[in-house]
């Protein structure tokens, strides 16, 4: 009777761990969590995610990785009612799935800079956490400057000065100055000659001025490549094949420049207008669904994922410019490596203006494209 007893409290005592067992596996939460990147992106991202895992043992994520066409992707997810629970987004997108209550509203966080929270805001509220600050600047080959005895841009150098620099650098192998015909990259001369793209801005004078000049420096002045002339080569491939001596880019191509360039580089500041140096400036970071089951363990990955520490380390790869000012001027971001000039990224902003995002901006960029097809080409 009393082995009976036994066997019957051992059973009992095991199913008892077993039932616990189970349960403490079962009591995981599993929120999904999306977002486009290059594999030097992921590399830095998942880490992140494992560490936060590892803080977090009630938690698991699932890594929603859209390389290509991330936001065609996620508008299906949200039709169908499965939208990842934290979304990585940016300013250019974010007021459509903000108008149409998709969102979680956010709580604006404190060391943030102004500019980076009102791109991502919507009708005066805060609809993502930012992650980091886009904005361009011009990449140039020092060795082709000093080859030629041509002094480096500076700070107060204008429209007139850059053509003529422009000039000086072009020669039977080398154009002056990228060309490329996506707004992204144009929108700066309009908005430092006082003008923009948005329907009540393209036709004024100022915008139609800015437009002729950049297209001027294909077709008149030829210190930029043709469509022709570039074939399928892209301006950033063009720049580190030295055919280009400066390039109109952002902060993403710090790190391949590192990697592959062969050539002494920096930045200049791009060269003032009538209106000065102005360029757009954009912002990306997290933002939660309005739909997801599990809003507080959505926010705590946001939160940890916007924390200074994860902010330093997304700095420390070069790939971005971080919308933490505590982190973009830490010696994570300002370490020494090229560019020399990396403070400009920083000082740019003070001069920057968000770019002017309605809900059918994508429709305004793409006709604008083919307007402006014939005008360049």
């Amino acid at each position: 009777m009393k082995a009976d007893f036994k066997l019957i409290l051992c059973i009992l005592l095991f199913c008892c761990f077993f039932v616990s067992g189970c349960s403490s596996k079962n009591s995981k939460t599993t929120i999904e969590f999306a977002s486009w990147g290059s594999k030097s992106e992921t590399d830095i991202l998942k880490p992140l995610l494992s560490e936060f895992e590892k803080r977090n043992p009630d938690i698991k994520v699932d890594f929603m990785h859209i390389p290509q066409n991330y936001f065609p992707k996620i508008h299906l997810l949200f039709a169908s009612n499965t939208a990842p629970d934290v979304i990585f987004i940016n300013n250019l997108y974010l007021p459509v799935y903000a108008n149409a209550g998709l969102l979680e509203e956010m709580i604006p966080a404190k060391g943030y800079y102004p500019q980076a929270l009102e791109t991502l805001s919507w009708k005066g509220k805060l609809y993502a956490i930012p992650r980091d600050v886009s904005n361009l600047v011009i990449y140039y080959n020092k060795d082709m400057f000093n080859e030629k005895h041509i002094p480096y841009p500076d700070k107060n150098w204008t429209f007139d000065e850059f053509l003529t620099t422009a000039k000086k650098l072009t020669d039977k192998n080398t154009f002056g100055i990228s060309f490329e015909e996506d707004p992204l990259f144009y929108l700066p001369y309009l908005m430092s000659n006082g003008g923009g793209i948005l329907p009540e801005e393209i036709n004024k004078e100022e915008s139609q001025k800015a437009i002729q000049f950049y297209a001027d420096l294909r077709k008149k002045y030829h210190v930029a490549p043709l469509k022709s002339e570039s074939a399928s080569a892209t301006m950033a491939q063009m720049f580190l094949q030295k055919r280009i001596a400066m390039y109109i880019s952002g902060r993403w191509m710090v790190p391949k420049l590192r990697d592959e360039a062969d050539f002494d580089w920096d930045i200049a500041q791009f060269p003032k207008g009538i209106k000065g140096s102005i360029v757009q400036l954009d912002a990306s970071g997290w933002a939660v669904s309005k739909s997801s089951k599990h809003k507080d363990e959505a926010k705590k990955l946001v939160e940890f994922l916007s924390s200074k520490e994860s902010s330093e380390k997304f700095a420390q790869s070069g790939l971005i410019v971080p919308a933490l000012k505590n982190s973009a001027e830490s010696k994570y971001f300002l370490d020494g490596q090229k560019p020399e000039n990396a403070k400009l990224f920083l000082e740019v902003i003070k001069t920057s203006k968000p770019t002017p995002v309605s809900l059918d901006y994508r429709e305004i960029t793409d006709k604008l494209k083919k307007d402006m097809e014939m005008i360049f080409n």
